[in-house]
């Protein structure tokens, strides 16, 4: 099975977008409860029953099962009927909030991830619809489960063999966006080695290094952008938290690092094609980014995002047909 993401514009109305902050709203609320409750069964747990503990926290019951999914997600449906804002958002969006909770903690166990934080208001920016019964868009607009109709900008068609399994509503600092998850039962068979081999290394002068002897720059988008944003910054920190300049100059902010990281993803996009027309065969370092992002040019490391790259590069390779693999970066150089 094949999936792939496609990101469209939506231009919703005042009530209507009025309504999904409000969506938003409530989705950071369960999000903040669910990992709340979870965090107090964990406390309780660190100390023995015949003492206690040094920190404040709440004593449960120790015969209280651990608050997994599934139990929480049955306390939501109880707390439905208490809290009229909940009734309002559609039920799969704050069931979807559980599944990311839950997923988060998932990932803590099995990639030693951090532990899941609280989001502040405004830090929860998406919700899910995961599953339609038919395609919700008809001409230029989308229409969206007890929000309705909005127009959308359609800049490509769903792929044939296609359909629309989920559609993530997203809100930038730029507006909103609905994010199309598209599945197909055509399993594309994984690229074989053939043709001529490419190596690349990545690095930070040089953007990427070939085998071929091709150096491609650095452009380095936020070392560029760095002074107007340092600027905008210091003028942010005199302004009064709350007031409409500030707001006004929050937003610019916001826009200039999404500008940044709109540049870098497009930058990847080309990179990778560009490499995937000269060679049927790419290798690549497996590199450690967690302890790159941790050095002396840990700045200069997280402004190429070698990560993000590697990943794009992955996926141009297996819609090219071209074979990509991860070598020892030990001594590749």
């Amino acid at each position: 099975m094949e999936s792939m993401t496609y990101t469209y514009r939506i231009h919703p109305d005042i009530d209507q977008e009025a309504k999904m902050l409000d969506w938003l709203e409530q989705c950071r609320r369960v999000y903040n409860y669910a990992l709340r409750q979870r965090k107090d069964w964990i406390n309780s747990r660190k100390c023995r029953v015949d003492a206690c503990s040094l920190r404040h926290e709440y004593i449960i019951s120790v015969d209280e099962p651990y608050p997994d999914y599934y139990k929480q997600q049955n306390a939501l449906t109880v707390a439905k009927k208490n809290i009229p804002e909940f009734k309002a958002v559609h039920s799969q969006v704050l069931q979807d909030a559980l599944k990311r909770l839950d997923r988060a903690f998932k990932m803590r166990q099995q990639r030693q991830f951090g532990f899941p934080r609280f989001k502040k208001v405004g830090r929860y920016r998406s919700f899910v619809f995961p599953q339609f019964k038919s395609n919700p868009i008809t001409g230029w607009q989308i229409k969206l489960p007890k929000i309705g109709k909005m127009p959308i900008v359609l800049h490509r068609a769903i792929p044939d063999g296609f359909v629309v399994k989920q559609v993530r509503v997203l809100f930038k600092a730029s507006g909103w966006y609905a994010q199309r998850i598209l599945q197909s039962d055509i399993s594309i068979p994984e690229p074989m080695p053939h043709g001529e081999p490419l190596g690349i290394d990545w690095g930070i002068s040089s953007f990427v290094a070939t085998s071929q002897g091709e150096l491609i720059d650095n452009p380095r988008f936020y070392i560029q952008s760095q002074s107007k944003l340092k600027w905008l910054q210091r003028r942010l920190s005199k302004k009064e938290r709350g007031s409409k300049s500030y707001q006004a100059l929050a937003k610019k902010i916001s826009l200039l690092h999404e500008k940044i990281s709109n540049q870098r993803q497009d930058f990847h996009y080309k990179i990778s094609n560009h490499l995937c027309r000269q060679a049927g065969m790419i290798f690549a370092e497996d590199l450690n980014i967690l302890g790159l992002s941790k050095g002396m040019l840990a700045k200069h490391v997280l402004d190429s995002a070698p990560g993000q790259f590697l990943n794009i590069l992955d996926w141009v390779c297996r819609q090219t047909g071209t074979y990509h693999q991860k070598v020892d970066a030990k001594g590749s150089s």
